[in-house]
C-alpha cells in the first residue's frame, strides 16, 4: 500500500489494499476530473490491471446479486462478494434466510481481514459468521451450506485459516 501511495497522483487515495492468491486489491478514491488511465498506469508499476470497477451503489435482482456473490467469492474477490450480498441482505425480512446472508456476508469479511494479514479480525469475524449460520443446511442457490459452515467450523477448530470456493 505503501508503494501504491508513493506512485500515484495527489489527488487519489489509496484508502486500503488486499492480497489473495491472485489478485492485489486497491480501494482508491480520486478527485473528478483524474483520468484513470494514469492512476492505471501508475498501480501498473506493481502488477498488471485484472480489471477496474467503479463502485455505486445499485439495485440488482436477488438471484442476480447471489450468483454475482458466488463468481466473486470463488475468484477471492471477498470485498465484492460482501458488497454483492449486502443489498440482497437489506432486502431480506428477519429470520433464517437473513441471517444466513449475514453469515456468509461475514465470511467474506473475514476472508477480507485474512488478505490484510490480520488474522485475529478474521478468526474473530468466522465466529459471529458461525453463530449466524447455525442452522444453516442444505442447499442455498446452488450453495452446499453444510459444506459451507463445516468448512467455516474447521478453521475455527484448528486455527487454520484455509479460504475456499463455493
Amino acid at each position: 500500500m505503501t508503494k501504491a501511495r508513493e506512485l500515484v497522483e495527489r489527488d487519489v487515495v489509496i484508502r486500503d489494499c488486499r492480497v489473495s492468491k491472485k489478485y492485489i486489491e486497491f480501494d482508491t478514491s480520486m478527485s473528478e476530473g483524474i483520468d484513470i488511465s494514469s492512476l492505471v498506469r501508475a498501480l501498473e508499476k506493481i502488477s498488471p490491471l485484472a480489471n477496474y470497477e467503479h463502485i455505486v451503489e445499485r439495485h440488482v435482482e436477488k438471484e442476480e446479486s447471489i450468483k454475482r456473490a458466488i463468481e466473486l467469492f470463488n475468484d477471492e474477490k471477498y470485498w465484492g462478494t460482501h458488497e454483492a450480498l449486502e443489498g440482497v441482505w437489506k432486502e431480506t425480512p428477519p429470520g433464517s434466510e437473513r441471517d444466513l446472508l449475514n453469515g456468509m456476508i461475514l465470511v467474506a469479511a473475514a476472508f477480507v481481514h485474512d488478505e490484510k494479514d490480520e488474522r485475529e479480525i478474521c478468526m474473530s469475524i468466522l465466529r459471529r459468521a458461525r453463530m449466524k449460520l447455525e442452522g444453516a443446511t442444505g442447499m442455498y442457490h446452488g450453495i452446499d451450506m453444510d459444506r459451507f459452515v463445516t468448512l467455516i467450523q474447521n478453521i475455527l477448530t484448528t486455527g487454520i485459516i484455509e479460504r475456499f470456493t463455493i
